[in-house]
């Protein structure tokens, strides 16, 4: 039984969509004990701070920010009441004993295996005059023990359905922060998406740090990769469009590109990172597979599924680079194609085997590569966004658009669309005609129904 909601629960999130979806529930967790979302740490009972160590400068972020709450937290004591400061996620994980070092305001430090065990912190912070650090991989799933989703999770929802990774790129913290991969059981999965559909949504985004690797056991006690569970998934009455991500391109097997040409509500949109299209680089990063195997799992896709549009992640000024592999990168783009991406320079991550590695780049070289290949990107994404104009789109509605009477949207293949349309087509997938493309999205009709 749910508790009166009186307490006050903020959370800010950084980085990847599986840090939003451990957010939500994280919120679902706390709810029992009377804590309700809102807006703003100012006032806040309670403040989480859920982080992510991808993005370069992560800790930094993440000590700026608690810079700005420790006032707050002062001024809710002088008010007689307590503001319970957290840290959550992979920089917790991976620097737990530092945080506290450097910000004893700090009361829970709790990685993202243990939030499950929030309540029983949270009660232990309240009582303590010290700080609870709790980043241990417990024995048990922590999916085992989270309750079932309660708040409604919009058109579109996420569903985390594998966690961590067992691959070692030498620039990644993953396995680090996220421990070995662990996959759900198919049974828990489908019914959080049944769950999921119930309560309104219509568009699931499975995820993963290597979801393509996702091997949960079946219902008959035998195993699904992601293939089966999305024919599973598909099953369910009002769930209309699946997508996954982040995929690994040595996981793309037979049955999930079968997936791909049978499986109607899987859309046609993959990001499948890449990071290189050089040999050596790729090699260096211990990613296992060629810029030809790569090339070839491109062409299985597209055999199965012609419509198929991709994005992918670069990584450029990678220790040893030179200008031939970089050259070998912008090579991939320009044959491959990409309708998005997102490409960043090689930063650093402490404990990485490719820290410590020689022939780091110069900034300056990085930061002239990255322009380099964000302008092709950038082509590339113009490109297909215009093939996209005079065409009719199924579109599914998701909220209000910034204007009056406009509401926004995704295509199939991930890009926001924006159109004039009655509020009561929220939740709906409307054939639109595309007739614009802005920076960021698409402009478009509502056309007649059917045309789609």
């Amino acid at each position: 039984m749910t508790a009166a909601a009186t307490r006050k629960l903020f959370i800010k999130t950084y980085g990847c969509q599986m840090n939003a979806y451990d957010s939500a529930r994280m919120a679902d967790v706390l709810a029992p004990l009377g804590y309700a979302p809102c807006d703003s740490a100012d006032g806040a009972d309670m403040v989480i701070l859920n982080t992510c160590h991808i993005r370069e400068k992560a800790a930094e972020k993440m000590f700026s920010e608690l810079g700005r709450l420790v006032p707050l937290k002062a001024r809710k004591a002088r008010a007689g009441g307590q503001m319970i400061l957290a840290v959550a996620g992979c920089v917790a994980q991976a620097e737990g004993a530092e945080i506290l070092a450097r910000a004893p305001q700090v009361d829970i430090v709790l990685g993202p295996q243990t939030y499950h065990r929030l309540p029983e912190l949270v009660a232990r912070a309240s009582r303590a005059a010290g700080a609870v650090l709790d980043t241990e991989f417990p024995a048990e799933p922590k999916f085992d023990t989270l309750p079932e989703t309660v708040r409604t999770p919009g058109v579109s929802a996420f569903l985390t359905i594998q966690e961590g990774c067992d691959k070692f790129c030498t620039f990644c913290v993953v396995p680090y922060t996220r421990g070995a991969e662990f996959s759900r059981p198919g049974a828990d999965v489908v019914a959080e998406a049944r769950r999921l559909v119930a309560l309104g949504a219509a568009e699931i985004t499975l995820l993963g740090q290597n979801v393509n690797a996702y091997h949960g056991e079946a219902p008959d006690g035998g195993s699904w990769g992601l293939g089966a569970l999305v024919r599973a998934l598909a099953c369910i009455e009002g769930l209309h469009r699946i997508r996954y991500t982040t995929s690994h391109p040595r996981d793309v097997d037979e049955a999930l590109v079968a997936a791909h040409a049978e499986v109607p509500q899987l859309m046609p949109f993959l990001h499948l990172p890449v990071q290189s299209g050089s040999d050596r680089v790729l090699a260096a990063m211990n990613r296992r597979h060629r810029a030809d195997d790569y090339r070839a799992t491109i062409d299985r896709l597209r055999r199965a599924r012609p419509d198929l549009a991709l994005s992918s992640d670069f990584i450029v000024g990678f220790p040893g680079e030179t200008d031939e592999d970089f050259d070998a990168t912008l090579a991939l783009v320009r044959e491959i194609g990409f309708a998005q991406a997102f490409s960043f320079k090689y930063s650093r991550r402490p404990g990485t085997p490719a820290a410590a590695m020689a022939g780091q780049v110069p900034d300056a070289v990085k930061t002239e590569r990255l322009a380099a290949l964000q302008a092709l990107l950038r082509d590339g994404q113009l490109r297909f966004n215009r093939s996209m104009v005079g065409r009719v789109l199924p579109v599914l509605f998701e909220k209000r658009g910034r204007h009056f009477g406009q509401l926004v949207g995704r295509s199939p293949y991930l890009q926001p669309v924006h159109a004039a349309a009655p509020s009561d087509l929220v939740g709906r997938i409307v054939p639109v005609e595309i007739a614009g493309v802005e920076p960021n999205s698409l402009a478009g009709v509502v056309a007649p129904m059917g045309t789609a």
